[in-house]
């Protein structure tokens, strides 16, 4: 089963917004009052419901479905820009045969003279005004049809170093980085650095510039290496990031990862913040119980020194926060807090978890609004329900911030991957495998 919770200003409410968003069928588990009313604001109700694993995979793949069908037309766009190129080379190559002169799209500064050249040349080989004037128009609808192309591969007027052309063999690598999510300004940035740096022999055709590329990308994305604690050292590492997007299942398969999948089996201990949600403190618990380890909850942001504390025979302290939205900025604040009142000698180190299904804007949105928390590396869940890519890559070209994990399903602690900018890169490119992993 699984257990989601909605707010609203009365029972009533929270309980629509749990019918609007799982329908019928979920089952109420607890309601309770989470903020009085007052002079300066309206009191807010809690409820926590459950659904059955078929149902909320029903409504993941609904979800899915409708980010794919939102990719679609991206996706058709590349397709069409590629058609018409082949189309127009096509056409432009009849046109050579005639006029056995060269292309006459090489530059904008030379195209008038060379089109004036070519219509000439076709008026001499005609003696049919009506066949002249619709090669002539042919002619015209050519050179506008790649203008068209040019300028949606590339925006000549954002480019200060003037004119820059994308040669076809690099058709491929756009679409593929493009339909992967990347953002369409970075994809350009990037392209336009290896026009300037990639030597002209590795250009002769599109799988040499993949290969290139995958290089190149490779060296891009920033990894946090995994490491262990230094003698005498805790390790203290705090998710934080938006609901739904599985941090407790991640604080699991971390911990059972420390705890028995290390070279050395290291002692772990485990805090929660998120009381907001019965049902995730429950589940961290059940975790606990079954890895017999020590678990510590923080109600106030006053407690958490003391749960520190509590834990400083661990080699590892793994904290689970309250999951929000990204806009909620008084849950924010309340982790803030927690971070504040560390009086100890342990440094925390801060991991934004973040779902890999979600457009990069929505992912570059939800970074900046958990920035203040002093993000040290992203972890990215959920890589089995998504094919794009692309996203993941342009948060990080964005931020600069390293990835430490993936997550590629449910299962602990199976589905956990420490990561590599091969993986990354591969996946985005060839798509993913879970025999990769």
């Amino acid at each position: 089963m699984k257990v989601l919770t909605f707010n609203g200003t009365s029972p009533a409410q929270a309980l629509k917004k749990a019918q609007a968003a799982v329908g019928e069928d979920a089952m109420l588990i607890e309601t309770k009052e989470i903020r009085k009313k007052s002079l300066t604001q309206s009191a807010l109700y809690e409820i926590i419901v459950g659904i059955d694993d078929e149902i909320a995979a029903s409504l993941e793949l609904k979800e899915r479905q409708k980010a794919q069908e939102a990719r679609a037309p991206v996706a058709k766009s590349s397709a069409d820009v590629l058609y018409n190129i082949s189309e127009a080379a096509r056409q432009i190559s009849k046109i050579a045969e005639v006029t056995n002169e060269e292309p006459f799209y090489h530059s904008d500064e030379n195209k008038s003279y060379k089109n004036d050249k070519i219509v000439a040349r076709v008026k001499e080989k005609s003696n049919d005004p009506a066949e002249f004037k619709d090669i002539k128009d042919e002619i015209l609808k050519l050179g506008d049809k790649v203008k068209l192309i040019q300028n949606m591969f590339w925006d000549e007027r954002s480019d200060k170093r003037g004119n820059l052309h994308i040669p076809p063999e690099f058709s491929e690598i756009y679409k593929l980085t493009l339909e992967s999510g990347m953002n369409a300004k970075h994809i350009e940035e990037i392209m336009a650095l290896t026009l300037e740096h990639m030597p002209l022999k590795m250009r002769e055709n599109s799988q040499t510039v993949k290969r290139y590329f995958q290089v190149l990308l490779r060296k891009m994305v920033p990894v946090r290496m995994e490491s262990t604690p230094k003698k005498n050292a805790k390790k203290v590492i705090m998710l934080v990031g938006p609901t739904g997007v599985g941090k407790t299942t991640s604080i699991a398969k971390l911990a059972a990862r420390y705890s028995f999948m290390m070279e050395k089996k290291y002692k772990v201990g485990l805090i929660v913040l998120d009381t907001y949600r019965i049902g995730a403190v429950e589940q961290l618990m059940q975790y606990a119980r079954m890895m017999k380890l020590g678990i510590e909850t923080v109600v106030d942001p006053p407690e958490f020194a003391s749960a520190l504390n509590a834990m400083s025979y661990c080699d590892y302290i793994l904290i689970d926060t309250m999951g929000s939205s990204p806009y909620d900025k008084e849950k924010i604040t309340k982790i803030y807090e927690c971070l504040q009142n560390n009086t100890t000698q342990m440094s925390i180190d801060t991991v934004l978890v973040l779902p890999s299904s979600i457009k990069y804007e929505d992912l570059k949105a939800t970074y900046d609004n958990f920035e203040s928390l002093g993000i040290d590396t992203m972890m990215f869940t959920k890589l089995d329900e998504t094919r794009g890519f692309g996203n993941i890559f342009s948060l990080m070209y964005e931020t600069s911030k390293p990835i430490s994990y993936f997550s590629v399903g449910q299962e602990v602690p199976e589905d956990l991957v420490v990561a590599s900018s091969d993986y990354l890169i591969e996946c985005m490119l060839n798509g993913f495998k879970r025999d990769d992993t």
